[in-house]
């Protein structure tokens, strides 16, 4: 999840590919380069374990846009596929 964050904040549209699960990953992403990423609070996980195979995460990311400041919270989903996390979807919290 952070580093799924870090990558909408330096616009690394590939690793965000990259990281999506193949049965949901769109063929490309077009990331707006005019928000502005400016924090992340992980507000709860479930599942995610060591020896887990699917997890959640709630976070609410905060950014700039314009000028105008907003967050995105969501509750994230996410398996492991080939031994690395990917995500999978998400339902928007607000």
């Amino acid at each position: 999840m952070r580093s799924r964050y870090s990558a909408f904040v330096l616009g690394d549209a590939g690793y965000l590919l990259a990281t999506w699960h193949r049965t949901t990953r769109p063929r490309s992403l077009d990331l707006d380069r005019d928000v502005r990423w400016i924090g992340l609070d992980v507000l709860a996980t479930s599942g995610g374990s060591l020896l887990g195979s699917e997890g959640t995460v709630e976070f609410r990311a905060h950014y700039l846009s314009g000028g105008v400041a907003g967050t995105q919270h969501e509750n994230s989903r996410f398996v492991r596929d080939g031994g690395q996390w990917r995500y999978v979807d998400g339902v928007s919290l607000s």
